[in-house]
């Protein structure tokens, strides 16, 4: 087998697979999702978010990243989960699409783990359809599961988490 052959036959099938094995891991309410670092800008605590009029419902708003506006995108109305409870504030992960930053609202932000390749499965037909749209795959942990969130089909709202 030559090395072309080789690296044909490893192709990845998605862009999670090539990013990467260390991930970010974040609680969006009670459930642990993953993002590859590479995608990952910063991390912010909670952040004064201006209103969008006639934005779709998954877009919380605008914030001011030092001078940039970024669009807030709220994780729980997107994956199909409850609201935040009143006055309870989430904190954000900024990540990068087409060249534009968004931030991500999630509830608090775990460790970074570094994950072997040969972990990750595809979406199993078990995952919710709302979460199999916007996943690039999954990582079975010894005590639970983590959905590696793929951010491109995050911000698709043509992909819809109400499937």
């Amino acid at each position: 087998m030559t090395s072309t052959e080789l690296v044909v036959a490893e192709q990845p099938d998605s862009l999670t697979e090539i990013e990467g094995s260390d991930y970010i891991t974040m609680i969006i309410a009670g459930q642990f999702f993953g993002l590859p670092v590479v995608s990952v800008h910063d991390v912010l605590g909670p952040q004064k978010i201006a209103h969008i009029p006639l934005a779709p419902p998954e877009v919380a708003g605008s914030l001011n990243l030092r001078g940039r506006i970024v669009t807030a995108i709220d994780m729980r109305t997107r994956l199909g989960l409850p609201p935040r409870a009143q006055g309870e504030e989430g904190m954000s992960v900024v990540a990068e699409s087409n060249g534009e930053l968004y931030s991500l609202i999630i509830d608090t932000v775990g460790e970074v783990l570094s994950l072997p390749y040969d972990r990750f499965e595809q979406n199993p037909s078990t995952l919710d359809a709302r979460w199999r749209a916007v996943a690039g795959g999954i990582f079975r942990l010894d005590e639970r599961l983590l959905v590696v969130l793929d951010v491109d089909r995050v911000l698709d709202f043509g992909v819809s988490s109400s499937n």
